[in-house]
């Protein structure tokens, strides 16, 4: 776990059991990690869309007596106040500056947790290993599951790419684990679909290791996969933006093709064939 303001506020709130608004209001304050130890209950409640009174009740559900013993807690563990000028700096930004610069924020907070290498690793481990690699994702992370699988197919040697629900999915999911599948990468995006839940609780099932990408540790997914790595998506402008997410995806490709021997040949055999073909332009 990082030793950001973000780690540390996510090691506070694992292990406890909380409801779907509950977790909202952790995710909120995970991604307002600087912020979170300073703002009133009324403020937060604002910010994470939910009434003051679930504020309230998040915090006991923490073991803590109520918002302002949390909100203590917190200040004990918080970072110094950012500079008013900076602050002031901010708000003079327009909305779209203001939703590049909270995915810079999400870019840093994803960089201090792969300050601990060892789950990109484990979970390259996992995929590289895996005959076929499975890759889910519906909806909003469709795009980011395709973009993965696209690359994957270049250096392992069967992806099987899952974007479309329905019926279907399930056969999918049991063909691949007769073929010897073990390991399903599931990108899981706002808002989340029923099906993906259901498609991970039956992956499990079935005995497929699920390593899953999702805004947060809190995610309604986290329940249904054996490694979670969080990448937050902003919410600044109408349709949430997924950097963080993507570039995750592209440590993950990293990290399996560091574990396939042949991953370097097959790229150099793509290159050459490429070439002859005269695939691309440049």
């Amino acid at each position: 776990m990082s030793d950001s303001p973000a780690g540390r506020l996510q090691a506070l709130f694992e292990g406890h059991r909380l409801t779907p608004t509950q977790r909202r209001i952790a995710h909120c304050m995970v991604r307002r990690a600087a912020d979170a130890p300073f703002l009133s209950s009324v403020e937060l409640a604002e910010l994470a869309g939910v009434s003051q009174p679930s504020v309230t009740r998040f915090a006991v559900a923490l073991g803590f007596d109520g918002y302002p013993a949390l909100r203590r807690h917190l200040r004990e563990v918080a970072p110094p106040e950012r500079p008013a000028a900076a602050a002031g700096e901010d708000a003079g930004r327009n909305e779209y500056q203001q939703a590049v610069l909270a995915e810079i924020e999400n870019l840093r907070h994803l960089a201090g947790l792969l300050a601990d290498p060892a789950p990109v690793e484990r979970a390259g481990r996992l995929l590289a290993g895996s005959r076929p690699l499975l890759v889910l994702g519906l909806r909003a992370a469709s795009s980011q599951a395709r973009g993965f699988a696209y690359f994957a197919a270049k250096v392992h040697p069967d992806v099987r790419l899952l974007d479309e629900g329905g019926s279907m999915l399930t056969d999918r999911l049991d063909a691949a684990v007769r073929a010897g599948a073990t390991a399903l990468l599931c990108f899981a995006l706002p808002r989340h679909p029923r099906e993906v839940v259901e498609a991970l609780e039956y992956a499990r099932a079935a005995g497929l290791t699920v390593v899953t990408v999702a805004e947060s540790a809190f995610a309604p997914v986290a329940a249904h996969s054996d490694l979670l790595i969080p990448a937050a998506v902003g919410t600044g402008l109408a349709f949430d933006t997924a950097c963080a997410p993507m570039l995750l995806g592209r440590v993950l490709l990293e990290a399996m093709a560091d574990e396939l021997p042949d991953a370097q040949a097959r790229l150099e055999q793509f290159d050459a064939k490429a070439a002859e073909r005269g695939l691309f332009v440049e």
